[in-house]
């Protein structure tokens, strides 16, 4: 059994990370296409931005297009429409827009090249997808075209597939590093069920920074976390318990907090892709007790890596897959251009 069989099992919507651009992603995406073809699986294919062109708009380099089978559901804006090398059934204009025009859920009648793509608001690519289910998609494959990190958010799929690589860096302890540093953060524990975390969720509607002491709450005078911590060094004192910070969660944000008062208070985010701190100062702030939770945390069912770079170097592909399944434990760790190996 294939991989994408394995995750229809658990999941119905499965967003495509990558964590640089060049690291990998689209290759992904078709990979698992091409497994669900072989295997006669319907799938939705939608993106949070714009995919399958030729060349990349941004960059001006060669990309990896997408190729669909028939009777794929896809999402596709009106000026995209005629751009499709394949044959598509328009089933339904729906209302959500784009700066490309309304988006139409087509099936693919004939195989062939599209150019996807979907809503970037998040509400509006849930509902979408419910109606991608509707049409009869068994799982829906979302390619995070837009901001690799906010598409990892858990209101936009169940799990993430994680696509990582050579592009990271020329060194391939590096790029385990990294990587696996994301899998950390994406892994935080949860606040537990119980008064706190109602008491957490109840004041997070005001969008503001919190502070949990006892049983009361307190809102430092902070519009955001831009240079907050020297304020939240003042305002954390001896009763406090919990730091809600309803937006990123920076290096210099926690540098500004003298180091004894972080081992007596836990942070919360809403989720883990608020967190902008890197490998080395993250394992630094851990080893002095630093703590921090998450309302929602992100399920990661698979991780795929791609040992070629850009900028003309590469991994021995079988030393990287090794490397990697070696540092992730039981997570499903492939290399999309050779397959799965044993």
């Amino acid at each position: 059994m294939g991989i994408l069989n394995r995750l229809a099992q658990k999941y119905k919507r499965i967003a495509i990370v990558g964590m640089a651009k060049n690291a990998g992603k689209t290759t992904t995406l078709n990979y698992l296409i091409e497994e669900a073809m072989d295997e006669g699986m319907t799938i939705g294919v939608t993106s949070t931005g714009r995919d399958g062109e030729c060349t990349d708009l941004v960059t001006e380099t060669e990309k990896p297009r997408v190729f669909l089978d028939t009777g794929t559901i896809v999402s596709v804006p009106v000026q995209l429409y005629e751009l499709s090398d394949a044959g598509l059934e328009i089933l339904r204009m729906t209302r959500y827009s784009t700066a490309l025009g309304q988006l139409m859920l087509c099936r693919v009648a004939e195989s062939g090249y599209v150019q996807i793509a979907g809503p970037v608001n998040t509400a509006d690519h849930k509902s979408m997808c419910d109606e991608m289910t509707e049409l009869g998609a068994e799982l829906i494959l979302i390619d995070g075209a837009v901001d690799r990190r906010s598409i990892a958010a858990p209101a936009t799929s169940d799990a993430i597939i994680l696509a990582t690589g050579a592009v990271l860096s020329r060194s391939m302890k590096k790029v385990v590093e990294e990587t696996l540093h994301i899998l950390n953060i994406y892994q935080l524990p949860q606040v537990p069920e119980g008064p706190i975390r109602e008491m957490i969720e109840a004041g997070a509607a005001e969008d503001k920074i919190m502070l949990i002491k006892g049983d009361r709450r307190e809102y430092p005078d902070l519009k955001t976390t831009l240079a907050a911590g020297r304020f939240l060094d003042d305002a954390i004192d001896e009763e406090t318990d919990w730091v809600f910070i309803p937006g990123a969660l920076t290096q210099s944000v926690i540098g500004d907090i003298h180091p004894s008062k972080l081992k007596g208070v836990t942070f919360v985010l809403k989720d883990p892709t608020k967190i902008f701190i890197g490998a080395t100062p993250w394992q630094q702030l851990r080893k002095r007790g630093f703590q921090v939770n998450v309302l929602e945390n992100i399920q990661v069912a698979a991780l795929t890596v791609n040992p070629y770079s850009p900028s003309g170097y590469s991994f021995d592909h079988r030393e990287l897959l090794t490397a990697m399944r070696e540092a992730v434990g039981d997570l499903p760790v492939i290399d999309v251009r050779y397959g799965e190996q044993d």
